[in-house]
């Protein structure tokens, strides 16, 4: 489920002692963001031990390197190993809500686009973990419906786009010289009439082909536009943006203020997409989900944050993308990750 996994072995060597004191360590610094110092454990109920016991064990587990403590504060807080141990052996995982998995759904099975439920879907999980949400949209070319060419200029016209799944696309393009203006709704009833229900890839051979076989029953510069008109989606698809990221904002909390540095480092991260999309691969290789806590990516090793990912698949079970969230180390991994996976469920359904 995670990225490097912590070996089992530290959970059999810990007493049950130093277990409770750890976990609620853990719990504690999740929920505050803070050290925790011994007092503030031995208030708890359930523990029964005195401040000076819990110094002690937090003391065996800082020697572990399970527990820090900040030269600010005589508090603990769990080390990234710490976290990954918690997260791996101890954390008791909460199922989303009947009312969060409501939102989520309504977002992703709205109807629309695919794109814009993929964006709402992102925007939906990030407005409910508190985190920035993140989707790695499938590289999937549209199937046409309709196309069109609208003058722009005596040089350029707008190629219009409309998808199968009714997604509406522009592009400028040039137009061939000496082209005459009937030409233009010549090309774009021949491109809906020939060659709808075609992937682009799939209309471009068939132009092709269609031309080549003397078939194509349009001039040498109606040719050359419907060519020019298919040709810039084509040439543009690999640089499309694959990476949707919502709720960045949520990332500047009531703590980020006394480490506004690390934040402004993370939203530096999050602006190179083209990295976080190469993260998010990762997490295509297998069927269950990715924690990546702090230092474990390189990417986020400066600011300390974690990414929780999980693919998406199509109606053959194939991934064809991976939705997830960006936030500090510190974050509800037990509420986010079952989160994330209910997540990526409604989305296999929305690609289905």
């Amino acid at each position: 489920m995670n990225g490097p996994i912590l070996s089992a072995a530290p959970i059999g060597e810990m007493s049950a002692r130093a277990r409770d004191v750890f976990r609620l360590v853990v719990e504690n610094y999740l929920g505050s963001g803070q050290p925790v110092g011994s007092q503030t454990i031995a208030r708890l109920p359930g523990l029964n031990l005195s401040p000076a016991s819990i110094r002690n064990v937090m003391q065996d587990l800082e020697e572990r390197g399970l527990l820090a403590s900040p030269h600010t504060s005589a508090g603990r807080l769990p080390t990234e190993t710490g976290l990954r141990l918690f997260v791996d052996a101890m954390m008791q995982a909460a199922a989303p809500s009947a009312q969060e998995r409501a939102a989520i759904e309504a977002r992703a099975l709205g109807g629309g686009p695919i794109e814009e439920a993929l964006a709402a879907t992102s925007a939906a999980l990030s407005g409910l973990s508190a985190c920035a949400g993140i989707v790695l949209v499938p590289r999937r070319e549209p199937v046409l419906r309709q196309f069109g060419f609208v003058p722009l200029s005596h040089g350029q016209a707008l190629a219009v786009l409309v998808g199968h799944d009714g997604t509406v696309e522009n592009r400028v393009v040039d137009l061939p010289r000496g082209l005459p203006p009937s030409a233009l709704v010549e090309a774009g009833n021949y491109i809906t009439e020939r060659l709808a229900g075609l992937t682009l890839r799939e209309a471009e051979a068939r132009l092709r082909h269609e031309i080549g076989e003397g078939r194509a029953a349009l001039d040498s510069a109606a040719h050359e536009l419907i060519a020019r008109g298919l040709a810039v989606w084509s040439q543009d698809n690999a640089a499309r943006p694959v990476l949707i990221v919502r709720g960045a904002a949520n990332l500047i909390d009531a703590t980020a203020a006394a480490d506004l540095e690390r934040v402004r480092q993370l939203l530096d991260e999050i602006e190179g997409k083209e990295e976080i999309a190469r993260l998010l691969d990762r997490a295509r290789s297998g069927a269950g989900m990715k924690i990546f806590i702090g230092s474990e990516n390189k990417l986020f090793s400066l600011s300390g944050s974690s990414v929780i990912a999980a693919p998406y698949h199509d109606g053959e079970g194939r991934v064809v993308g991976v939705v997830g969230v960006i936030g500090p180390t510190r974050l509800n991994y037990a509420r986010v990750v079952p989160m994330v996976d209910f997540t990526a469920q409604a989305l296999s359904r929305l690609m289905a």
